[in-house]
C-alpha cells in the first residue's frame, strides 16, 4: 500500500488577498505556476472559477489529467481534486491564503497524493520545487 505523501509550500505576495485569489482561481493563469499546458474544460457551477470548474493539465510526455474545484471561498480558500486520468491517487490541493500586516497575502499550498511505493517521495519533491518556483509567476 502507498504511503500518503504530502507537500507543503508557502509564498508571501505584495498584492491584496482578492489579487491573489483572483489569480489562482483563473486556471489558464497556472501554467507558469505548475510548468503544464493548462486548458478550461468546464466552468464552475454558480461562478466561472467556481465549485464545479474544471481543468486538464499536460505535464511533458504524460497523459493529461483532470483538476476540479471542491471549494472556492472568495479571497480565501481554494480545494481541488483530480477527477480524472491520473496515477495520483486520493490526489487533493489547498490553498489557504491570509492576509498580511502589509497588505500583501501569504499563501499556504498543501497537495496530498497516494502513488505507487518508492514514487511518493520523488514526485513530491518535484511537485514542492517547481510549484515554489512558479508561484512567484502568479503576481507579485
Amino acid at each position: 500500500m502507498a504511503t500518503p505523501q504530502r507537500v507543503h509550500v508557502t509564498h508571501t505576495y505584495k498584492s491584496d488577498p482578492k489579487t491573489v485569489f483572483d489569480k489562482l482561481a483563473e486556471h489558464e493563469n497556472l501554467g507558469p505556476v505548475f510548468g503544464a499546458k493548462i486548458t478550461r474544460v468546464k466552468d464552475g457551477d454558480t461562478s466561472r472559477n467556481g465549485v464545479g470548474s474544471t481543468r486538464s493539465l499536460k505535464l511533458g510526455p504524460l497523459p493529461a489529467f483532470q483538476e476540479t474545484t471542491t471549494v472556492a471561498e472568495p479571497n480565501t480558500l481554494i480545494e481541488y481534486k483530480i477527477t480524472k486520468g491520473s496515477p495520483l491517487r486520493g490526489h487533493w490541493g489547498k490553498q489557504v491564503l491570509t492576509p498580511t500586516a502589509d497588505g500583501g497575502t501569504k499563501l499556504d499550498y498543501t497537495i496530498g497524493f497516494n502513488i505507487a511505493p518508492g514514487l511518493s517521495g520523488l514526485v513530491g519533491k518535484v511537485l514542492a520545487t517547481n510549484i515554489a518556483k512558479g508561484l512567484p509567476k502568479l503576481t507579485d
